[in-house]
């Protein structure tokens, strides 16, 4: 999955190599890293409420 920060991220620091500027290439990988780190957050959060949601389907089916 990709997001806004990893395009923007990659664009920034691909606009860094061309023009030689070491400032806004590591400005890029830092915010292509950011973008990376918040998918990683993203989907645990998207297993967890799985998890739970398995969890509770289970729990109520028990019920019934």
């Amino acid at each position: 999955m990709t997001n806004k920060d990893r395009v923007e991220g990659k664009v920034t620091e691909t606009k860094g190599k061309l023009t030689g500027d070491d400032s806004e290439e590591l400005k890029g990988k830092a915010q292509n890293n950011y973008g990376k780190a918040k998918d990683k957050v993203e989907d645990f959060a998207d297993d967890v409420s799985r998890k739970v949601n398995h969890f509770f389907d289970k729990k109520d089916d028990k019920r019934d």
